[in-house]
């Protein structure tokens, strides 16, 4: 049976969500960070080297990455359902948002974590330092970012929606569930992104998003 090795409050929540969209069997593995570095158990490099998570294995297969991961379920077990047809435009764009959520949106969302960090965690010695470094590089690098990746994605919604990919939900609305979500997280889907607003409420009321919440257990992005 197919197994996911899901790691708490992580991106593998998104790799339960399309199983559950798929309704394919499978069985949860848990693990769980570490309370006080949040990073993941040594255990999890028994599965795959690099010990993060989400892994997959499906009989011999071992799938990290979630993108790679959401691609071939759909493939295998998707039965033409949450992809759009291929050669078509909207195959281009769905295939698009796939690598975009990790490749280019997530890197700005990690950063502004990254310096939350710095900011809260920095030995009280140097902490005004650390706090004025952090407010710079949020200022000048960060906040630059993320607004012209949400005003983007915003964009996009309206020109191309309801879905990420067109007309119908795919797969990448999957994968750009948890830079979304976490853009949220830390306020900034205001009311002046009324799209991406919308889009998140109607995948939070999908019925298998909600199983795939009782099943991965609490998820709270302003950590993660």
């Amino acid at each position: 049976m197919l197994t996911v090795h899901h790691l708490n409050n992580s991106r593998s929540q998104r790799v339960l969500w399309m199983l559950e969209e798929l309704g394919v069997p499978y069985q949860i593995e848990r693990y769980e960070r570490d309370p006080k570095t949040m990073l993941a158990p040594a255990s999890l490099q028994k599965v795959h080297p690099l010990g993060k998570s989400p892994v997959v294995t499906d009989g011999k297969a071992t799938l990290a990455e979630s993108g790679a991961i959401l691609e071939y379920l759909v493939e295998k077990y998707g039965e033409g359902h949450f992809a759009p047809e291929r050669g078509t435009p909207s195959f281009l764009r769905y295939r698009y948002w796939l690598h975009y959520a990790e490749g280019s949106l997530a890197t700005p969302l990690l950063l502004a974590l990254v310096f939350d960090q710095i900011e809260r965690k920095s030995p009280l010695i140097v902490r005004p330092v650390a706090k004025g470094i952090a407010a710079k590089v949020r200022h000048l690098l960060v906040t630059p970012n993320l607004k012209r990746h949400l005003d983007y994605l915003e964009a996009e919604l309206e020109e191309h929606g309801p879905w990420f990919a067109g007309r119908s939900f795919s797969a990448a609305d999957v994968q750009l569930s948890f830079p979304i979500e976490a853009a949220a997280a830390r306020g900034l889907l205001g009311e002046d992104r009324p799209r991406l607003r919308d889009w998140l409420r109607r995948i939070h009321e999908r019925p298998a998003y909600q199983r795939a919440l009782d099943k991965g257990g609490p998820f709270d992005l302003t950590t993660a």
